[in-house]
């Protein structure tokens, strides 16, 4: 039997009642009426509960989704989606670079010179971005225990290799599986080329969204892209989500809220690499086009997640290689009162607090318990571990993606996400430790258009290209 995951209307709805309590919508009546009728909770790691609900089941869930929608939330005049209202509400908003100035209308895009060399830092953030990710793949969706359980098995704790199967007890491996998707091709033993992950598929879509549009695109425009170029079986929660509504004919933004439990979860920011590297020196241009992204699939804070990502790798693009200085700047384009700065700046202030090659599992066990309540791929806990990763490294790379990975959250996505800062800090491709970057042999496996089998100096050449188109009107 197919159990297609993030859609089932029965499995969306546990996911919906927790995010209510996340918001501040009163949901126990809701909650109650599911309860009574037979329904279950959302499935605790995986995508979809193993067995299919009755007819009335799911009907009942569908009505009670679009009953949860409707509540109010308390936490909606401090966690608005709106760019203008999200601005008011950020009194340190950076300012757009001298002669910068938003576009106000479509215009035809020409390169106004040739693009020069691309930076060494571009290729290193492509290639620690990889890296991240690829630590990461094959204990994605394994509890912290689990994580720990597996690398300390063979001598790998603290991190400082990829994981690998050899030597690992029988037992340990019975009770914890490798990630069935990435088993193959991501560990140390199998590694040939970068595989295939959405972490690395999103900032393709988005080349070739900058490409076909320019930086004024729209986020139509991302909707029309994706239905021409992303495969409905490699998008997940919220990008699942918002495709099966876009072929419902739900129009953007509402795609990011209608019966869209994760639209505060980890998408948005694992698409906003490539709108900070082409906007270097300019954070708020880096949010602004961070958040058209984001609208297709999320709201509040799995915007603001994608934002502050955003801003930080602008800040460090431009040259800034302090990376307490460049978090900061990220949390400039948050509002202060949202769930993801506070728990941001509580991250920070625990990597502070925590100190030492012992201190950052302190770190990670204080987070989980402050988290608790949150789905592992929620962002607002992501983003969380991702600061505190590179706080406590100082933005050193080995140590930033380790730390993302050993937090036991979504390993891939937070691996992927402080390797591509911790690498664009380094500031080349050759201050990457070789055994992270050798495995790769600049080879990236890809479902998107024609990109697959590309290599990582390609993509650094095509962003930086990207970076330097302007907008002449016709």
């Amino acid at each position: 039997m197919l159990r297609l995951t993030w859609v089932q209307p029965e499995d969306l709805l546990g996911h919906e009642l927790r995010q209510a309590a996340e918001d501040g919508r009163e949901a126990g009546a809701v909650a109650a009426r599911w309860k009574a009728a037979g329904g279950g909770g959302a499935p605790a790691r995986a995508g979809a509960s193993p067995q299919r609900a009755s007819r009335y089941l799911r009907l009942l869930a569908e009505d009670l989704l679009d009953e949860l929608a409707d509540l109010p939330s308390r936490s909606a005049q401090d966690e608005p989606t709106e760019l203008e209202k999200i601005k008011a509400l950020c009194p340190h908003w950076p300012d757009r670079p001298a002669g910068d100035r938003p576009p106000a209308t479509r215009r035809t895009l020409t390169l106004t010179r040739p693009p020069a060399a691309a930076p060494a830092w571009l290729e290193a953030a492509w290639l620690g971005r990889a890296v991240g990710c690829l630590l990461g793949k094959p204990v994605e969706k394994l509890p912290l225990d689990a994580v720990r359980a597996l690398a300390r098995s063979t001598g790998n704790w603290p991190l400082t290799g990829y994981f690998t199967a050899r030597g690992v007890p029988g037992p340990l491996l019975a009770a914890h599986p490798w990630n069935r998707r990435s088993a193959g091709t991501s560990l140390a033993e199998n590694i040939d080329g970068m595989p295939e992950d959405d972490d690395l598929n999103y900032p393709l879509l988005n080349l070739l969204l900058l490409q076909r549009h320019g930086k004024d695109f729209t986020t139509a425009d991302v909707a029309r892209l994706w239905l021409d170029e992303l495969p409905p079986g490699r998008a997940f929660t919220a990008e699942r989500v918002a495709l099966r509504n876009l072929l419902c004919g739900v129009e953007p933004p509402h795609t990011a809220r209608h019966r869209n439990p994760f639209r505060e979860w980890i998408g948005a920011l694992i698409r906003a690499d490539v709108h900070g590297w082409t906007n270097p020196g300019d954070p708020a241009g880096a949010a602004e086009q961070a958040h058209r992204d984001a609208c297709l699939t999320h709201t509040a804070n799995g915007v603001y997640a994608a934002m502050f990502t955003a801003a930080v790798i602008a800040a460090a693009a431009a040259g800034d290689r302090d990376v307490h200085a460049c978090l900061r700047t990220g949390l400039t384009v948050v509002p202060p009162r949202s769930r993801l700065s506070r728990a941001v700046a509580h991250a920070v202030r625990l990597a502070g607090e925590h100190p030492g090659p012992d201190g950052f599992d302190t770190v990670v066990d204080e987070l989980h318990a402050a988290h608790r309540a949150s789905h592992w791929v929620h962002a607002v806990p992501n983003t969380a571990l991702i600061a505190a990763a590179l706080t406590h490294a100082d933005g050193d790379f080995t140590r930033s993606v380790r730390g993302a990975v050993a937090g036991g959250l979504d390993t891939d996505s937070a691996g992927a996400t402080a390797g591509g800062v911790a690498a664009l800090l380094a500031g080349a491709p050759a201050a990457l430790p070789d055994h992270w970057t050798a495995p790769l042999k600049n080879r990236l496996a890809t479902s998107v258009a024609d990109f697959n089998g590309v290599g990582f100096d390609t993509l650094a050449h095509l962003t930086w290209s990207l970076t330097h188109r302007e907008a002449s009107r016709p």
